[in-house]
Formats: C-alpha cells, structure tokens, sequence
C-alpha cells in the first residue's frame, strides 16, 4: 500500500462517512469508547455536554499543575495554556475560558506570594495570559465583566512588592481595560 493510500484512509473523510452510517445506539457506545479512553477525551466530552458550572474543575486542576505547582515539580506553561484552549474548543463557552484564564494567573501569583519572587520567564507568562484575559473579559456582555474586573483588580492589589516588573504589568494591563477604575 502506498504512503498516499494510508494518509487518505486516516482521513476525517472516512471517519466521518463510517460514523454517519452508525445506529445512535452504535454511536452512543462510541462514544462511551472513547471517554473511557483517555482523560483528555472525559474532559471534553463533559465540558462538551454537562452544565457549564461543573466542567472547570479538571482544567482548573491541569492549570494549578502547570504554573503552581508542588515545590519540587516544574512549571508547565504550555500544560496549562492547552487546557484553557482544550476547554475553549469543547464547550465555546467564553466565560468560562476568560475564568481559567484569570485563574491562571491567579494561580501564578499565588506561587509567587507562597514562594517568594521566580524570573523572568514566568513573569512574562502570567502577564501574557492576564493581556488575553483582558482582552477576552472586554469582549463579554457588561453584566459579565465585572466579576472578573474584579478579580483582576485583586491580582493587581495583591502583586505589589513582587518584582521582575510583574505588578506594574498587571496595572497597566488592568487600568488599560478599564480605565474607569
């Protein structure tokens, strides 16, 4: 067989014409199969198909893992970052995806404050992410923007003393967003 028969048959063409042709009894044990696979598939089936409030939990879990982790692992930004993308692609739900994103960065400061002051490239990182966020919390329904305002707002209130230019980012970044504050 050659290399370009196999690519074609590993196509999403195929896959789509084999599940289409399924029973919803065939396919709902398809994908039963697949959430018993892998933990990354549980996450996205639930954030795909149970109630929004529920589903931040095992991204959330990921996100703590990457940025604060135990005093003896390593940090894992791109673990962290590819929840929140993961979560996003599964439930399309921006508010919850601007809630990870915060907590993210929560969850970097509260190393920092837990550990004392780390470099550069992790600075760098939290406010990267806390740029997104903002962007993210503007482009939400006003009622919807205020927990995060001020959740962001406690970030920057709470940085203060931390270094690498950190809390001055994050002012910046806040009173950019929203300047009435």
């Amino acid at each position: 067989m050659s290399h370009e028969k196999k690519k074609c048959d590993l196509s999403w063409f195929g896959v789509k014409k084999a599940v289409s042709s399924l029973e919803d009894v065939d396919l709902v044990k398809l994908v039963g199969d697949l959430y018993r696979l892998s933990e990354a598939n549980r996450n996205f089936l639930y954030s795909r198909f149970v109630p929004k409030s529920t589903t931040l939990k095992p991204y959330q879990k990921l996100i703590h893992e990457g940025v604060c982790p135990d005093i003896n692992s390593e940090f894992n930004f791109r673990q962290a970052r590819k929840a929140i993308s993961d979560y996003a692609k599964a439930s399309g739900d921006a508010v919850g995806e601007v809630d990870l994103m915060i907590y993210y960065v929560e969850c970097g400061n509260r190393f920092t404050l837990n550990y004392g002051d780390i470099d550069e490239r992790f600075y760098d990182s939290l406010l990267s992410m806390c740029e997104k966020a903002a962007g993210k919390v503007l482009s939400l329904p006003r009622k919807e923007q205020e927990a995060f305002r001020e959740r962001m707002l406690d970030l920057v209130e709470s940085s203060s003393g931390i270094g690498w230019g950190y809390h001055d980012g994050l002012g910046d970044i806040f009173y950019r967003a929203f300047p009435e504050s």
